[in-house]
């Protein structure tokens, strides 16, 4: 288990101010250890909270041509065909998995391929699983073909708390399933749409691992 780089300057700053918030209680307040406990523990807990969201553990990626794996932690709250109208203009069918604040928030390529498209759209901040969050959010979306011609695309998708997005791969990019790709900072969703003939491996309510869950197979051609 490694801290993600993401996180690195946000908690050094924040156990700096924690440090800063409970050393003039010792100093000015001596005789106080309850309120020193309790601010303490309180502080603690809070730091802790934060570390565990930039956690970047070590998982075991399946490799396949056919086989999608999850490009996030979270659970899966949406499996249905739906008209994808920003790229393929056609129905396709649509994977959700929405992220809470406390999974790991590592977007991870779930395909091995060349990036055909990408674009950032700045956007909203709706509650991730708000219907038109896949459209009114801020987001950005990628797509992906593989070795067999196949292209799945995927979104990043900012929620009510993920105020900031990050992405490091560009149009053009080879990339290899189960790398990083980006990160969402803070709860958010991510949006997979793949070919109505890809075999679904997984249920609503699921709860998935990011580069490690088999979410779809993609047909051979």
């Amino acid at each position: 288990m490694t801290i993600h780089r993401e996180g690195h300057s946000l908690l050094i700053s924040l156990l700096i101010l924690l440090t800063v918030l409970n050393a003039p209680l010792y100093y000015y307040m001596p005789e106080a250890k309850t309120v020193h406990a309790v601010v303490l523990t309180v502080s603690v807990i809070f730091f802790l909270l934060i570390l565990q969201f930039f956690r970047n553990p070590r998982r075991t990626i399946p490799q396949g041509e056919n086989l999608v794996i999850a490009p996030a932690d979270g659970k899966v709250v949406v499996i249905e065909e739906t008209k994808e109208e920003e790229y393929f203009n056609e129905k396709r069918i649509q994977i959700s998995i929405f992220m809470s604040p406390l999974n790991v928030h590592l977007s991870k390529n779930p395909i091995s391929g060349v990036i055909k498209f990408f674009k950032y759209h700045p956007g909203k901040f709706l509650v991730a699983w708000h219907p038109k969050s896949s459209t009114d959010n801020e987001r950005t979306t990628f797509v992906t073909e593989n070795g067999n011609g196949i292209q799945v695309l995927y979104r990043q998708i900012a929620g009510a708390l993920a105020r900031r997005i990050r992405w490091y791969v560009k149009e053009g990019d080879a990339v290899k399933q189960g790398e990083e790709f980006g990160f969402i900072k803070f709860g958010s969703r991510i949006d997979v749409f793949l070919p109505l003939d890809a075999k679904i491996n997984v249920n609503l309510e699921q709860k998935t691992r990011g580069g490690e869950t088999i979410i779809a197979e993609l047909p051979s051609a």
